[in-house]
């Protein structure tokens, strides 16, 4: 989900060493519930795996504090343990919810992760002063076990099997032979477990919370080449089953007003409804659905998820903004009205354990602290809470966490204040902690963070600039406040990851009007073209984003002229992605239209738009398509306009060929299908 991203620092372990006891606990009953709700399935290509880790961690089960049992010493021999066990949760939570072509393609990571936790658990169980703790022979014999199988497993990699792989790889990288991609195809479906309607929506929605999981930002080639992958196995699965049926299509009118079919993709439908979500939530378990209709769900009494009937943790819902913004651009693709969400009630939140607020409370006092060390662990452990779950967001924040965090955003410690921020970056994941922040009056310190901190300090800083302008209303508040000009500093100056976070949070603040003028102001563009020519291409999809809007605005539109932009936008559509292509036609158009039209539309001339631009008109997407079809207009009046002044020039100045202009094309070079360019390609709006 979008900010959901600070990393978890090694050596740094929760402050609450004291309920080790009670997480080791836990760790162990959330494993066997999971296990006894049928969670323990894990329907991937670790299966094997991860019902072996699962399975020891529940011969653990005897192996808790009682009780009246909280010896300080007690507590220290089982806070490695807790640790290990807390690791492998997180593990089986990825191969219970994780997308199965991404853990089969990231194997070596994977495997990785398992050795890591195997290996920590070993070392926990190798480290117990079983003479220390209070246990019976029984639960210490069947401790020894576990300690046991872990050793052996420790020594050997069990990976998944080659074939397997490298068949996803050859499908993913389009390097085999089509006569075997049946073949294949099939294998694939068989060994993900994506052989019915339900695993395919599945993975796809486990694909787009991997978007959802990048704060935001464009899914890049890696995802959309798995969308590609999943899109072939569905199609192979529907053609060997036909009683599964086709994609459900619903119908729209055309530019001519005929009703025309159209087939919804199943990650934009609401798995309770099957219609066309219009406000897409989370749940605790991490599936996506239509609020109104989760509500309802909730509302009759049950706990369980609909999609995985796993029991959900909290009744909580996290806006999906991501997928929104994707359904609205698809249904803007497609010439469909976007869905608008319904009036949102006030809606009751889960209140936490009296534990859980205890500790919270705990964490808060330490804020306030004078000691530089307190204050910083307490700011680690509530940046680690408010990135795990949308209850532990929602109860910091009641607690009060927010003043104390912007607080520490001052403070010269530069590991509390990248700690402060990022907790803060987590926290406004959850919708209603976004007004908090804002009306708190955080932007100011953000952006002190932004231009003063840590690097990292500075590209969560950015990343939490983009989590709270996704409210319309904050992205004039954050542009009045300097945030623009600090953020394209970042962009200049950064690491990869904060170019990103700067590039992301600066084409979401460029949406509104007013803030267009201070980016342009605060040099955006030159950074922007730098970009869009960078010869690695990196960023380049931001970049161009960023460019089409503000090449809209009337100052957007002079400083990119002046960059000398034609020859590269030429470039772009001709051999761009969809997308860049589309959006660089529609800087093409912008300038064109502009007050020095014509020197650009002569520039296009002799690049040679005019190719490039007919294949765009044809097969490009139905933005690029119409964007393609205005310019080709435009090109095409220009060129009428250039031949009928050549052939009013004097007829001296016929018999002395003048030199070549841009303004002087032959007739020979305008194209026999622009003689009647109004009829040929009507303008479309």
């Amino acid at each position: 989900m979008a900010g959901d991203r600070a990393e978890e620092e090694e050596g740094e372990k929760p402050a609450a060493a004291t309920a080790a006891a009670e997480r080791v606990a836990a760790a162990v009953e959330a494993v066997a519930a999971g296990a006894a709700a049928g969670a323990g399935e894990y329907r991937n290509a670790y299966r094997r795996q991860l019902l072996a880790l699962s399975r020891r961690i529940r011969l653990l089960g005897p192996f808790r504090r009682r009780e009246g049992e909280g010896e300080e010493e007690e507590e220290r021999a089982l806070a490695p343990l807790a640790a290990a066990l807390e690791a492998a949760l997180a593990l089986l939570r990825l191969g219970r919810e994780g997308s199965r072509i991404s853990l089969v393609l990231e194997r070596d990571s994977v495997m990785k992760k398992f050795q890591g936790v195997i290996l920590q658990l070993e070392q926990a169980l190798c480290d117990i002063p079983y003479n220390e703790l209070d246990i019976s022979d029984e639960v210490r014999e069947q401790v020894e076990l576990v300690h046991a199988q872990l050793k052996r497993a420790k020594e050997r990699i069990d990976m998944p099997d080659d074939e397997f792989y490298n068949d996803l790889l050859s499908v993913y990288d389009k390097n085999y032979d089509p006569s075997a991609e049946l073949a294949i195809l099939g294998r694939l479906s068989e060994k993900l477990h994506l052989m019915t309607i339900t695993d395919l929506t599945q993975e796809s929605l486990a694909l787009h919370e991997m978007v959802a999981s990048g704060g935001g930002q464009d899914p890049g080639e890696h995802i959309e080449k798995m969308s590609m992958l999943l899109k072939k196995i569905k199609d192979f699965v529907q053609t060997q089953n036909p009683d599964m049926g086709p994609p459900m299509a619903s119908r729209v009118l055309d530019s001519n007003g005929d009703s025309r079919p159209i087939t919804i993709p199943d990650e934009f439908r609401c798995p309770i409804s099957l219609e066309l979500m219009k406000d897409p939530v989370i749940v605790s378990t991490g599936q996506t659905y239509e609020r109104a209709c989760i509500e309802k769900w909730i509302a009759s009494g049950h706990h369980t998820c609909p999609t995985t009937q796993q029991k959900m943790s909290t009744s909580a819902l996290t806006p999906n903004y991501v997928l929104r913004s994707l359904i609205s651009q698809w249904c803007e693709t497609n010439g469909m009205e976007p869905p608008k969400r319904s009036a949102q009630p006030n809606k009751p939140t889960l209140a936490c354990s009296s534990s859980e607020r205890a500790n919270i409370d705990a964490l808060l006092s330490k804020l306030c602290s004078p000691d530089t060390e307190e204050q910083r662990s307490a700011a680690a452990e509530l940046r680690l809470l408010a990135k795990r779950n949308a209850n532990n967001r929602i109860c910091i924040a009641e607690a009060g966490a927010i003043p104390l965090l912007l607080s520490l955003l001052s403070s010269s410690d530069l590991r509390t204040q990248e700690h402060a921020v990022t907790a803060l970056l987590n926290l406004s994941i959850h919708e209603d902690n976004k007004a908090s922040i804002i009306s708190s009056g955080a932007v100011p310190s953000i952006v002190h963070v932004l231009k003063n901190g840590s690097m990292e300090a500075r590209e969560n800083a950015a990343a939490t600039l983009f989590s709270l302008s996704v409210i319309d209303e904050y992205k004039v508040t954050i542009g009045g406040m300097g945030a623009i000009p600090a953020l394209v500093v970042l962009l200049g100056e950064g690491s990869q990851r904060g170019k990103k976070d700067a590039a992301a949070a600066l084409f979401n603040l460029c949406i509104y009007q007013g803030n267009k003028g201070r980016a342009i102001r605060a040099g955006l563009v030159p950074l922007i073209m730098g970009l869009v020519t960078n010869p690695t291409g990196a960023l380049m999809d931001e970049a161009m984003a960023i460019l089409s809007i503000l090449s809209s605005h009337p100052e957007g539109k002079a400083a990119i002229g002046a960059a000398e932009p034609v020859p590269v936008l030429v470039e772009m559509i001709g051999s761009g992605t969809p997308r860049n292509r589309e959006n660089a036609a529609a800087v093409m158009l912008h300038l064109c239209s502009g007050e020095h039209h014509l020197v650009h539309l002569a520039r296009a001339q002799e690049c040679g738009i005019m190719v490039p631009l007919r294949e765009l008109a044809l097969n490009g997407t139905d933005r690029g398509k119409r964007k393609a079809v205005q310019l080709l207009e435009r090109m095409s009046r220009f060129l009428v306009q250039q031949q009928e002044e050549q052939e009013s020039q004097p007829q001296a100045s016929a018999q002395v060929p003048p030199q070549a202009t841009p303004e002087q094309v032959p007739e020979n070079d305008i194209p026999e299908q622009f003689d009647s360019p109004a009829s040929q390609y009507p303008m479309v709006v």
